[in-house]
């Protein structure tokens, strides 16, 4: 991850990788490692991600980059891992974001709260000076959302496509209202299928094109 005073590599397992996912850098052939050590213990809390794995010297979940959990961190390197295809590690961190936040005040999303790992019946720990609002973890629904719907809007060919869509086990359906496109709107239902969700069109304004694909 970085070199140390004595120009030595330093090998710590961190969230990093996750980012390099998200940017499609990564070899394919690579992901899947990337893959296993993001949602391995020492990583995963069960809530997100940790920037620094729980067996590395200077980890500490209280720390502010060393062990604590960032969601628009783990947000990033779940669509990374979503880009490379494994749909059910992006499912399970973006599970795992979804539950944390019902136990913040207003279920509002923090900067970060603590590594420590996930217990049942108590919720995670909170970082004592963490931001709450703020901007960049306030956005971690919708990009999370947009995961989820496999959404890509394209303004120039006035289209929505939904490519194989998937929700969670436990998010039955989903409704988007007042999408907009160039100087079009649509509103749409995404629920819950045998295998991808089913998406309904509600209501559209204008002639943007919407597909779907299985």
């Amino acid at each position: 991850m970085a070199l140390d005073g004595a120009r030595q590599p330093c090998r710590v397992i961190s969230s990093n990788p996750g980012h390099c996912l998200w940017t499609g850098i990564v070899d394919p052939a690579r992901a899947e490692t990337v893959n296993r050590r993001l949602m391995a213990d020492d990583m995963n809390t069960g809530w997100g991600v940790r920037t620094l794995a729980s067996g590395s010297r200077l980890y500490d979940p209280m720390s502010y980059h060393n062990g604590s959990v960032w969601p628009h961190d783990t947000a990033i390197a779940a669509m990374g891992l979503l880009r490379y295809g494994f749909t059910d590690s992006f499912l399970t961190l973006a599970t795992g974001l979804f539950q944390a936040v019902q136990h913040f005040d207003r279920t509002r999303m923090p900067e970060l709260f603590c590594g420590f790992p996930r217990t049942q019946g108590f919720g995670p720990t909170r970082y004592p000076v963490a931001c709450s609002p703020q901007a960049w973890s306030a956005g971690v629904v919708f990009q999370l959302v947009t995961g989820m719907l496999r959404l890509t809007p394209d303004a120039t060919e006035n289209r929505v496509t939904l490519d194989r869509p998937r929700l969670p086990p436990w998010l039955g359906w989903l409704e988007l209202r007042d999408l907009r496109v160039k100087k079009c709107r649509i509103d749409l239902r995404v629920t819950q299928a045998r295998e991808n969700a089913a998406v309904e069109l509600l209501a559209r304004d204008g002639d943007v094109e919407m597909i779907v694909r299985r």
